[in-house]
This record gives structure tokens, sequence and C-alpha cells, in this order.
């Protein structure tokens, strides 16, 4: 029987909701990588952000695009 894996630590805080979180983009998989954003708003998140958001924020701004765009 193998131990379960435990979660990531939550190393980083997202600067839009100041939750903390773990951000997985320099490892194999990151939820975010799921996520289907519209180049305007990856520009305007970068622009605006020097740092990565966690999923919460980026599934909100996805949703909120959705609404935009429909």
């Amino acid at each position: 029987m193998s131990a379960a894996t435990p979660p990531p630590a939550l190393d980083d805080r997202c600067p839009r909701c100041g939750q903390p979180f773990h951000c997985g983009a320099q490892e194999a998989h990151c939820d975010c990588f799921e996520l289907k954003l519209g180049e305007a708003l990856r520009q305007q998140l970068a622009q605006q952000y020097s740092r990565c958001l966690c999923i919460a924020c980026l599934r909100q701004l996805q949703a909120e695009q959705g609404h935009a765009a429909g």
C-alpha cells in the first residue's frame, strides 16, 4: 500500500485576491493549463500582474470574459 501524496504547499499569494495557493506552472501540470482565456484578457493580466493568479480568480475572470463576449 503506498502512502498518499501530500497536497502541494501553498507557497504563493494571489496578487488579485490575496489568498494563498500553489502555482504548478513550473511543474508538470497546473490547473490553469486547462483554462481558455482570450488573448486580450491574457495581455491585460500580464500588464496588470507580475505573478500568477490563483485558479479561483482565473476562473472568475474566465466567466466574466464569457459574459462580456456573449
